[in-house]
């Protein structure tokens, strides 16, 4: 079964701000450059409770859907993602215990249980080694890690997200599964940078 809002690959772009990170979601271009922009989202830092939400554009003239931690900040909170009536569309989580080592997040849809786990765990030692680097953790990342979401009934593969080596943070985005909302794809894909260091 397709879900009706599925869009098999986005683009993700962080802009950095002093009090807000801002994402746009994007259409890929054939030859891979930014199309059309799908969705714009926003984050405030240090927030009590987690809560993004994303619009049409980046005057926020419409909301589209969000996201939002069930509880304050905790590491192991659920992340519940609502359409733009507030019907609930899906949800994710980290799993701290074995992303101490190497991140992992669940991400359930229509029954649909998967995880997702960083592509190369030499890669993920390498980075929390890197973390521990007074100054340079904060503010030069060289390693470009990927996640896999998988089916856990099946093992077939989800959701793809791949980082792109840039001064900003870029992503693309695959969703070979048809299932899989596009707005709770571009949730998790928007989580995986704004939440990654929780």
């Amino acid at each position: 079964m397709t879900s009706p809002t599925h869009i098999p690959a986005f683009l993700v772009k962080q802009h950095i701000t002093l009090m807000v990170n801002r994402y746009e979601i994007l259409t890929p271009n054939p030859d891979g450059s930014e199309g059309p922009l799908l969705a714009f989202a926003q984050q405030k830092r240090m927030s009590f409770k987690e809560e993004v939400n994303f619009y049409t554009d980046a005057g926020k003239t419409t909301k589209l859907f969000s996201f939002k931690a069930r509880h304050g900040l905790d590491v192991r909170a659920e992340h519940d993602v609502f359409d733009a009536e507030g019907k609930p569309i899906g949800w994710f989580k980290k799993e701290f215990a074995s992303s101490l080592l190497r991140s992992t997040w669940q991400m359930t849809y229509d029954g649909v249980q998967t995880r997702g786990q960083e592509r190369r765990p030499v890669i993920a030692i390498l980075r929390r080694v890197w973390d521990f680097i007074p100054l340079l953790g904060e503010v030069w990342v060289p390693f470009v890690f990927h996640f896999d979401f998988l089916d856990l009934a099946t093992g077939h593969l989800v959701m793809t997200s791949e980082r792109r080596k840039s001064i900003r943070d870029r992503y693309v985005i695959s969703v070979p599964d048809p299932r899989l909302d596009f707005r709770l794809a571009a949730s998790m894909a928007v989580a995986l940078d704004a939440l990654q260091s929780r």
